[in-house]
């Protein structure tokens, strides 16, 4: 019976430890005091090229809006997924409902680390895996640039997520995983010039690989089929290949993709449609140098087949 007893009081001291050691390896990890000590305060001009680089508008302004309406960041629009619906958040500086009352550490947390002012993990529709890359001085920009927005009233709805994602917790062992701010395509960093500006753009705040490359099992981005296409995220069509490969744009110019990022039209003369044609009225208000950057990246990447099985809907 003793040899019993001491079988089992070893058995929970491994098994208060193994629980010890999985709440200390899924606990959010915000910046260090270093690292934010790197982070002065932002210019809201240079903070508007970000905004716009990122997409911003795209998602947490009110669906179909336009003009001046894609500043008024109330959230709301509904990502569905295969993990739960996600619900873009008002990040307006509206200080009830928005971020207003953030300081600049807790957005830089909450881009760069994906960790929420109450020290929760931020679901990865946030595209913080690729937001990881970017200098947390553009992040500084980017926040002075949303505090010159309108405020905007009214929180946006939560997200609708079952057991066991609904977990946040567990969210800390996927980051480990998938939260990493290396690029993607070392070669195209040290490549220099209009290739590196536009990997800074592309793999970062432009954060294009969210879509276009192809995600496993529990939701990771497979590095090895960058860019390659995917099922969109809510099961209706794919998201096409840009990389070279069979079935990508392999015989497009840097030119056609310029002209794309611009006036959201193919080589073909079709334009495109989908959350991509929200995604040209951001582009469109780039810098031709950015969108030429973008699309010399886009033509030094490796080639991939699609990353997908079957053929992308019109719609992307």
């Amino acid at each position: 019976m003793r040899l019993v007893a001491k079988l089992g009081a070893a058995a929970l001291i491994l098994v208060g430890a193994g629980a010890a050691g999985g709440w200390a390896l899924t606990a959010p990890r915000s910046l260090s005091e270093a690292e934010l000590a790197g982070i002065s305060s932002g210019d809201p001009v240079q903070g508007q090229r970000i905004f716009n680089a990122g997409s911003c508008a795209s998602c947490h302004a009110a669906p179909g809006a336009e003009g001046e309406a894609r500043k008024r960041l109330g959230g709301g629009v509904r990502l569905a997924t295969q993990f739960g619906t996600f619900v873009a958040p008002n990040i307006s500086p509206d200080p009830q409902d928005g971020i207003g009352n953030w300081a600049l550490q807790d957005f830089a947390n909450a881009v760069l680390r994906g960790v929420s002012p109450g020290g929760q993990h931020y679901y990865p529709a946030f595209p913080y895996t690729s937001y990881a890359r970017m200098k947390p001085q553009d992040v500084a920009d980017l926040y002075a640039y949303l505090r010159t927005l309108p405020p905007v009233q009214g929180k946006a709805a939560a997200n609708e997520v079952s057991f066991p994602f609904n977990i946040r917790r567990g969210l800390g062992l996927w980051k480990l995983l998938y939260l990493d701010p290396a690029p993607v395509v070392a070669e195209a960093e040290s490549a220099g010039g209009a290739i590196a500006a536009g990997r800074y753009l592309v793999e970062g705040p432009g954060h294009c690989g969210e879509c276009h490359t192809p995600r496993n099992a529990i939701g990771g981005l497979k590095k090895d089929q960058w860019l390659a296409g995917a099922a969109a995220a809510e099961g209706q069509g794919n998201v096409p290949n840009i990389t070279g490969g069979e079935g990508g744009i392999g015989e497009w110019s840097e030119e056609d993709i310029v002209n794309l990022l611009e006036t959201g039209f193919t080589p073909e003369f079709d334009s495109v449609g989908g959350p991509m044609a929200d995604v040209v009225k951001n582009t469109a208000q780039l810098t031709a140098d950015d969108r030429a950057a973008m699309a010399a990246y886009l033509k030094s990447i490796p080639p991939h087949p699609n990353g997908y099985t079957s053929a992308p809907t019109p719609a992307q």
